[in-house]
């Protein structure tokens, strides 16, 4: 999976800021889908470090293996087109547009006179 096939899906880099997505993306990422479920429930996927498969979860960094809604190969498209398909059927279909996280603003510092 690349950084262009998982915003073509609908997925952004959960970390912005200059090249974040590419800077790190052949060791670890992480991406949340462009839409919260129908039940408010947001879309992450998230490939760790030296495992050779990403994981789809509701939780931005998913701790424990309940937090994982389902484990894929990095190469397997197909199931992970179906996967987002059916996680969005399983909380009641797609909802309202995510607002992405835009990068912190540049404020330097200016003294009141």
């Amino acid at each position: 999976m690349t950084d262009t096939y998982l915003r073509s899906l609908g997925f952004a880099p959960t970390a912005y800021g200059p090249k974040a997505s590419q800077a790190t993306f052949a060791r670890a990422w992480r991406y949340q889908y462009g839409h919260l479920a129908k039940d408010g429930t947001p879309l992450f996927i998230e490939h760790p470090l030296g495992i050779d498969s990403c994981r789809l979860s509701a939780v931005a960094a998913p701790l424990t293996q309940q937090d994982i809604f389902a484990e894929i190969s990095l190469h397997d498209r197909p199931k992970l087109e179906a996967t987002i398909r059916d996680f969005y059927a399983l909380h009641g279909g797609m909802g309202v547009l995510v607002m992405p996280a835009g990068a912190p603003a540049f404020r330097p510092f200016h003294r009141a006179e």
